[in-house]
């Protein structure tokens, strides 16, 4: 008889029911996985929120957190798994809460990646710390808030040093968007971002070894911004977005994560890249949520049957040392870079090891998006988030973009 090991996933949850349903649904359908003699199964339980001894044993081997980049008690229970039970996280909450927004575009300016000119300003409104009048009436010098956005060129942004979700983005045009947006900001830190004319607002979700980048178009309603597209990109401007969204998520040690950039010609700039908690609703991906469930699966399989451990430590010295050699040129760099990201990921490894060992799972995933337990799933989704008189139409909206990957699946 075959030795047996068991291993359980945790989902660290927020308000989300649609796709831990669906991963809930699909891991079921992953069967044992047996290695060298050694059979592994795999299970998942959705993690609870109560006090924990620093002590506690962890039972599960691998947690999907979409709760704490905001909730600070879970936030500490990851790290306490993570340090002390060896727990693998597919998100680093150590890097994460360190490496905000303004750490992740200094970082990635450092390795030369085209990140449009930023400008971080100070705080329009005071802190709340009794030692900031004498602070601010002694070290703040005064600045011209009108020169800065002048000197970036209109139109720009500005938002957040840490924001996430699209929180505090304003798109400034003018002079009395530019003070309006600011007077407006009151404790939040900001940046001031250029931008460039670009041809296409790429969106890239990495999960593990695996990138999908989907034609991304923001001003549309959620349920309509991800076009399903597939040759929107040239094929090297296709090939720069994975590369960054893999190298940025190997620099930090991110494994869930989507990466914003716009795009002119074959010129990739990433403007957003540190999202803890990335889109991954069936009513906003749609035709590609099937896809990220099943990354998301396969990625965890992969992780726990293989043994792989996750790392505090960074090494970002390897990235430096690329960057700082004067004899590449972008291109160059780039793709060294992007060796590095798939050493740390283990890509080969990985594909083939789902060639091996879940042969048949992307068969499974289609039969399932076909059949009447997503049917439900998503029906159940559409009546939580749309009014009655729109749901009909919804769910047609959406059932006939799923059904429509299960065709492109078929063929």
């Amino acid at each position: 008889m075959a030795d047996r090991s068991r291993h359980l996933i945790g989902l660290l949850l927020g308000a989300e029911e649609d796709w831990p349903q669906a991963f809930e649904a699909l891991l079921q359908r992953v069967g044992p996985v047996t290695i060298d003699g050694h059979e592994h199964e795999f299970g998942s339980r959705r993690l609870t929120i109560e006090p924990f001894d620093l002590n506690d044993p962890v039972r599960v081997g691998l947690v999907i957190d979409r709760l704490a980049y905001w909730y600070y008690h879970p936030r500490e229970w990851l790290k306490k798994a993570a340090l002390m039970n060896g727990t693998y996280l597919l998100n680093s909450p150590f890097t994460f809460q360190s490496m905000e927004k303004h750490s992740a575009y200094c970082a990635m300016l450092r390795l030369g990646l085209k990140i449009p000119r930023t400008v971080l300003v100070p705080y329009k409104n005071p802190l709340d710390n009794v030692r900031w009048a004498y602070t601010s009436a002694t070290y703040n010098r005064p600045f011209d808030l009108d020169a800065i956005a002048d000197d970036l060129g209109y139109p720009l942004y500005m938002k957040p040093f840490d924001g996430g979700g699209w929180r505090g983005v304003s798109r400034i045009n003018n002079p009395d968007d530019l003070h309006r947006a600011y007077d407006e900001s009151g404790e939040m830190l900001m940046h001031l971002q250029a931008t460039i004319e670009y041809d296409k607002f790429a969106r890239a979700l990495s999960i593990g070894a695996e990138t999908m980048v989907m034609d991304f178009r923001p001003d549309e309603p959620m349920h309509n911004r991800y076009a399903v597209s597939h040759d929107f990109l040239s094929p090297a401007a296709g090939h720069e977005a994975v590369a960054i969204s893999r190298i940025v998520n190997a620099f930090f040690g991110w494994e869930f994560n989507s990466c914003e950039m716009l795009v002119k010609g074959d010129s990739v700039h990433p403007i957003d890249y540190a999202n803890a908690c990335p889109d991954v609703a069936v009513t906003s991906l749609h035709y590609y949520f099937p896809w990220a469930l099943s990354a998301l699966v396969k990625w965890s399989v992969f992780c726990l049957a293989t043994g792989r451990r996750s790392s505090v430590d960074l090494h970002t010295e390897r990235y430096f040392e690329i960057a700082d050699d004067s004899s590449l040129d972008y291109d160059a760099k780039l793709n060294a870079y992007l060796a590095l990201a798939d050493e740390h990921f283990e890509t080969a490894k990985y594909h083939e090891w789902c060639a091996a060992h879940l042969g048949d799972f992307d068969l499974r995933v289609r039969d399932w998006v076909a059949g009447p337990d997503f049917a439900r799933i998503l029906q159940e989704t559409v009546a939580a988030t749309y009014p009655p008189h729109e749901q009909d139409k919804f769910m047609a909206h959406f059932k006939g973009l799923t059904d429509h990957w299960v065709a492109d699946q078929a063929g």
